[in-house]
């Protein structure tokens, strides 16, 4: 138990740092790796195979993503189990989501693997890329299992306080999924099948180091009774994480039909976005770990009714990301040739990308922001928020690139994301606060009533 953080004692800022920081080196170097494998697919295999793989980018995320979320929803449950010190409930949530993540690995496996031609096609996917396309698909796909196991097992023990043990497993899988891509791809030759072989394998042990800790955790030792199959708490953990799933699913979703309208305008565009894509993942990461840092926070602390440490916890977590935007969303804004040469090598593509860039830049503050809302809206177990904020997104970012790509060209895509991060930041950071008000007063409430009868209890046993 040394591992997990009990958030809801001990000084707010000193709790969420000490778990914050294993935690947005993890999310680094999986973004270090992701950014690796860009590099070395771009420099080693050329631009098109470049743009094959980042073809794949919104599709990869409206599956894996899926996966993602449903851990996201599930996890909340353990952490706010975890703040209740319900052991035995927890377990058996614990059981039931593993059982429901088996069944859901073999059919997401299964429908993206019979759909991936056929969406690539509907994608208008270049000829010139599609069989790189269809090679690193099927094989990304194929291997599920691996990704699905290692968000699960991390996400439950992020909800558990441990942003350790997820660190250890991604170093050692970051250090072989490099060393692998450049012997698939630079000695065996295998084109863009041997990036996709190398990231399952690396996925693969990185969830193996995170499935070791949790067997080694004393209170998730399972009893025969609690292996039983239970109805109720399977509707229930569908109900936190469905929404949760839809959610990355519907935006990634907008991201496909901005791809659809990227790849009509050529393969150099479609290289270009590719790599601007990439950049905003990483440089997003430190506010995406914040997000992830209050929703375990906030999921202990909504479990033990600490409404008190929810708000402080929300602020500490904005000042962070206000950090992350200055510094990050700085470079995007006055270095965007320099960022789009380390990934791309010619100079069309390159001139692409420097539109981009600068207009994500200055309005990156506002994805920042909606990652701290949204997940502390789903930590205190509102999922359907962040489900409808999934849709504003996919709405605005469609409505946006269909309506500009016209007059703007490549520049529409950098408005349609910034249009759809800031009417679902709008979206959640008013919900988050109109459901603490509800919850604290209804807690305030509750304790005051019990307060009441205790004390008139204790009167009339004095009389």
């Amino acid at each position: 138990m040394s591992t997990t953080t009990d958030f809801t004692t001990g000084k707010v800022s000193k709790v969420i740092l000490r778990f914050y920081f294993p935690m947005l080196a993890t999310a680094m170097l999986q973004q270090f790796y992701s950014f690796a494998d860009t590099a070395i697919v771009g420099k080693g295999l050329g631009d098109n195979a470049l743009a094959a793989v980042g073809n794949m980018s919104s599709l990869c995320f409206m599956i894996v993503g899926f996966s993602m979320g449903l851990a996201n929803g599930f996890s909340v449950l353990i952490a706010q189990h975890f703040g209740e010190k319900n052991f035995p409930q927890l377990r058996r949530t614990f059981v039931s989501m593993i059982k429901l993540s088996a069944t859901i690995t073999l059919l997401l496996t299964f429908l993206s693997i019979l759909f991936l031609h056929p969406v690539l096609v509907l994608l208008r996917t270049d000829q010139i890329i599609i069989k790189d396309s269809l090679t690193y698909g099927y094989i990304i796909f194929g291997g599920l299992i691996a990704t699905i196991a290692y968000n699960m097992s991390a996400g439950i023990l992020r909800s558990l306080g441990d942003s350790k043990t997820p660190l250890k497993a991604i170093i050692l899988s970051s250090v072989l999924n490099i060393l692998m891509d450049c012997l698939f791809i630079f000695v065996l030759k295998t084109g863009v099948g041997g990036a996709a072989i190398a990231t399952i394998l690396s996925q693969l042990v990185s969830a193996m180091v995170c499935i070791k800790r949790i067997m080694g955790i004393d209170f998730l030792k399972i009893a025969p009774e609690e292996k039983k199959n239970d109805i109720q708490l399977y509707l229930k953990l569908l109900k936190n994480g469905v929404p949760m799933a839809l959610m990355n699913s519907i935006t990634a979703i907008g991201c496909m039909v901005v791809q659809y309208y990227v790849n009509g305008l050529g393969v150099a565009y479609t290289s270009a976005y590719s790599a601007c894509s990439k950049y905003i993942n990483l440089f997003m990461n430190p506010a995406f770990t914040a997000g992830y840092s209050v929703s375990a926070f906030t999921g202990q602390n909504f479990g033990a009714k600490r409404f008190d440490r929810i708000r402080e916890g929300l602020r500490f977590c904005l000042l962070i990301v206000l950090i992350a935007y200055i510094i990050f969303g700085s470079v995007m804004f006055f270095f965007p040739k320099w960022l789009a040469s380390l990934l791309l090598q010619g100079s069309e593509q390159i001139s692409y990308a420097a539109q981009f860039l600068p207009i994500c830049g200055v309005m990156l503050f506002a994805v920042d922001m909606l990652f701290v809302y949204r997940n502390s809206v789903q930590g205190m177990g509102f999922p359907f928020v962040p489900m409808l904020s999934g849709i504003l997104e996919m709405v605005l970012r469609v409505g946006a690139i269909s309506l500009l790509i016209g007059s703007f060209g490549f520049r529409a895509t950098a408005y349609a994301e910034v249009l759809a991060w800031s009417g679902a930041l709008l979206m959640n950071a008013s919900a988050f606060y109109v459901i603490f008000a509800r919850e604290s007063s209804n807690t305030y409430t509750i304790r005051h009533n019990k307060n009441f009868i205790n004390k008139s209890l204790l009167a009339h046993r004095r009389r």
